[in-house]
């Protein structure tokens, strides 16, 4: 199976995608690393419907496998979770040369990945993305971590896979609100990176939402080579990577004044694209026509696109601690026009409570 995507970095690595090629993983894992041994890592729900799939196809391509499951949920995210599977590795006498497979979405991807940067120094790494969010996103990249009670992803290092392997009719088996959640990544690459992208989304909206696999495969591909591109020109997110936090840092703030229970991922990610569209708009950059399409998209996807029985003061508060501040100043990623992105600190603060305002915070 050929590639669908190379990350071309000094520790580089293929992202292979496909429709119902799940099975396939054990003999892909076989040419590209010399395992005899294998630890799934997954929760219980992901483990029900691919762990037999995924262990059988490993099994067949003769590696053994261990089978670790966590809880489900951003809640679990946690040092006291990672902890918990320090010592599940070692029970099973786990070796540095055994790879961890991270099967499921965004929050095991960040925790087994957290897991496999850490366990004896550093074990490899498979990425098996089962969500939109992890496929378009976060399994891609290198980024593990866990969260603090203070915010998201606040312990955490650049930990890069050695593949990632997706197939993209797990996405049948998400909820429909879990599917629509990770279109905010999508409909993100398109904002900042890709004017085309966004128009084939647009006339492709209804097939996305009855989730036709050719057109998805497409957008997966897509998503993913976009992906690619800032991690290549700024693997660590010291400059131009911080383009791919559009949306993020109302974003985050939402997420975590909820304790990570009120919003999906990218339903805040969605709520804060708006935001950032009207600020980029009232800094004189993005045209009114412009944020309308945002909100446009947004709305025929099914995400949301404003906020109601928040408080300004407490996203403020969760802003001034998310990481993506420098000094005191806050930072925006903003557009000079869609397909194009820019960073932007200091932004007025009445400027950001007039939005806040006018997307229903109190």
């Amino acid at each position: 199976m050929k590639p669908a995507v190379e990350v071309r970095l000094r520790e580089g690595y293929p992202i292979f995608a496909g429709r119902g090629n799940l099975e396939r993983l054990g003999e892909t894992v076989k040419e590209l690393i010399p395992a005899r041994r294998a630890i799934v890592i997954t929760n219980p729900t992901v483990g029900n419907l691919f762990g037999p799939i995924v262990r059988s196809s490993l099994e067949n391509a003769g590696i053994a496998s261990d089978l670790l499951e966590v809880p489900d949920g951003e809640e679990f995210k946690s040092l006291e979770v990672a902890s918990g599977l320090y010592q599940r590795l070692v029970s099973i006498n786990a070796h540095r040369y055994d790879p961890i497979v991270a099967l499921g979405g965004g929050v095991i991807g960040d925790l087994a990945g957290f897991v496999a940067a850490t366990y004896m120094r550093g074990v490899p790494l498979i990425q098996v993305p089962t969500t939109l969010l992890a496929q378009v996103d976060s399994s891609v990249g290198g980024k593990v971590a866990v969260n603090l009670p203070q915010g998201k992803n606040l312990v955490g290092c650049f930990y890069q896979p050695s593949l990632v392997y997706i197939d993209v009719s797990t996405l049948e088996s998400l909820p429909e609100r879990e599917f629509k959640s990770g279109l905010a990544e999508v409909i993100k690459y398109g904002f900042i990176r890709d004017a085309d992208f966004l128009a084939f989304i647009e006339a492709n909206v209804d097939r996305i939402l009855n989730l036709n696999e050719e057109i998805l495969e497409k957008v997966v591909i897509r998503s993913c080579a976009i992906k690619a591109h800032f991690v290549e020109l700024d693997e660590k997110d010291r400059g131009i990577r911080a383009h791919l936090n559009y949306g993020h840092t109302i974003g985050h703030a939402l997420e975590a004044m909820s304790e990570y229970r009120r919003y999906l991922h990218g339903e805040a990610v969605s709520i804060g694209m708006v935001a950032a569209a009207r600020i980029s708009h009232y800094l004189g950059m993005l045209q009114g026509a412009e944020v309308e399409r945002h909100e446009g998209i947004i709305s025929r996807l099914g995400l949301p696109r404003g906020l109601g029985s928040v408080k300004t003061s407490r996203i403020k508060e969760q802003m001034e601690i998310d990481k993506k501040f420098t000094g005191e100043a806050n930072r925006f990623v903003l557009l000079k026009r869609i397909g194009e992105a820019t960073v932007a600190e200091g932004v007025a603060q009445e400027i950001i409570d007039k939005v806040l305002l006018e997307l229903g915070a109190e």
